[in-house]
């Protein structure tokens, strides 16, 4: 595990999208998992302004590692913000964007998601890899959409699980453990004073760190770098 930690959010935008152009350069071709929240979007921003006419965006697929079971035209809907900061900026395929189609059945499009990606992607012991994971992590330790009092959806046989938010009820589509510890590489981007404590209680294995799926977040490839600002990494 790799923290690499920045002054604030802009400057942890900078940071990862530095990286993501490096990682994909001499890629033929790319897939990786998106996340939705705050610190994505100002990263999508930047990857397209300082990225958009640089990268061959052609070679990369763009996947969703959870997805609100909404609409694409809601604006809780990961796809949505993902469209408007930066798959309208740049020049990509539509056949290279696979959304999850947060509209339909929940529990039909969990399996359909899962074999999508099983069609798509390379398999390691019949679990699909992506390429990247990007992830987030909620002020109560939740990643991807798998929440606390959900924590055994993370070893679910399906690759794709339907998860419910622990106060509105909303049902998510979401990627499982499996498949996020499969990726070749894996990225937390995290940020904000609200998440410090959980850092700090997962990156040193304090109290019952085990109950936050974040804490479980640990890739078979070994390769796992935080992106943090540092009022995220304040008390680590």
């Amino acid at each position: 595990m790799e923290n690499k930690i920045y002054k604030d959010k802009k400057m942890v935008a900078e940071a990862f999208s530095d990286y993501f152009a490096d990682l994909v350069e001499d890629k033929v071709q790319f897939h990786v998992a998106l996340s939705g929240g705050s610190t994505p979007k100002l990263i999508f921003d930047v990857l397209a302004t300082k990225y958009g006419n640089q990268i061959d965006w052609s070679k990369i697929n763009f996947y969703w590692g959870d997805e609100r079971c909404v609409p694409p035209t809601d604006d809780q809907s990961n796809f949505k913000m993902t469209f408007e900061h930066l798959f309208s900026k740049i020049n990509v395929p539509k056949e290279n964007i696979h959304r999850v189609l947060g509209e339909n059945d929940p529990q039909g499009e969990a399996m359909r998601y899962a074999n999508l990606l099983e069609i798509n992607l390379d398999r390691v012991n019949s679990i699909p890899q992506f390429d990247l994971v990007l992830l987030g992590m909620g002020d109560d330790g939740h990643t991807a959409s798998i929440f606390p009092h959900e924590i055994d959806l993370w070893h679910s046989e399906d690759h794709c699980v339907v998860a419910l938010h622990p106060e509105s009820g909303q049902k998510r589509v979401s990627i499982n453990g499996k498949v996020i510890n499969q990726a070749k590489e894996v990225v937390f981007l995290v940020t904000g004073s609200g998440k410090a404590e959980k850092v700090e209680e997962i990156h040193n294995q304090k109290e019952d760190y085990k109950k936050y799926p974040a804490s479980l977040v640990i890739p078979e490839s070994g390769k796992l770098i935080w992106f943090m600002d540092e009022e995220a990494a304040a008390l680590i």
